[in-house]
């Protein structure tokens, strides 16, 4: 990566930055660990406050939120003679959101734990270390070194062309 960044980087915003557009979605605490809980199966709303310590208004405000911005799905279940109630999916967009979990996951163990994690991601075929690793579309690992940021065009339907 370059030392200094190209002068369209210097001032960004969501609608101009990926990275800012997607921080405005997923960017704050209860977001990132709602979608740790549902990568890990939870899909139900009591489910989520017990296991976060989640007050109702701010679990539902997110959830809401994930709803509207496509990442999760809301289905309705009900259970015996109680009222209807919703579970929580991903979507395909909120899929593609697994690998920058499991990095923020592996770094944070790494990096902002003193002590050991209570868990770990492993790979259910095998039982090694899931690890979130950066390759081209050609199928190249890449490193920080190996990458150059260039100006996009963007189609009409809003995505990078």
């Amino acid at each position: 990566m370059p030392d200094q960044p190209p002068t369209a980087l210097r001032s960004v915003t969501s609608r101009t930055c990926a990275v800012s557009a997607a921080v405005d979605i997923i960017g704050d605490r209860w977001s990132l660990l709602i979608l740790r809980e549902v990568f890990f199966g939870v899909r139900r709303f009591e489910d989520f406050r017990s296991g976060l310590g989640i007050s109702r208004s701010v679990l539902t405000a997110r959830l809401e939120a994930l709803v509207a911005a496509g990442v999760l799905r809301r289905t309705p279940y009900r259970l015996g003679d109680h009222r209807t109630r919703f579970e929580y999916a991903p979507t395909r967009a909120g899929v593609e959101l697994l690998p920058s979990v499991v990095a923020l996951m592996r770094w944070g163990a790494k990096h902002a734990m003193t002590t050991p994690p209570i868990f770990s991601t492993r790979h259910a075929g095998c039982g090694e270390d899931v690890d979130a690793v950066l390759r081209c579309r050609a199928g190249h690992l890449v490193t920080p070194t190996d990458m150059e940021a260039h100006a996009t065009e963007f189609s009409s339907t809003g995505g990078v062309a």
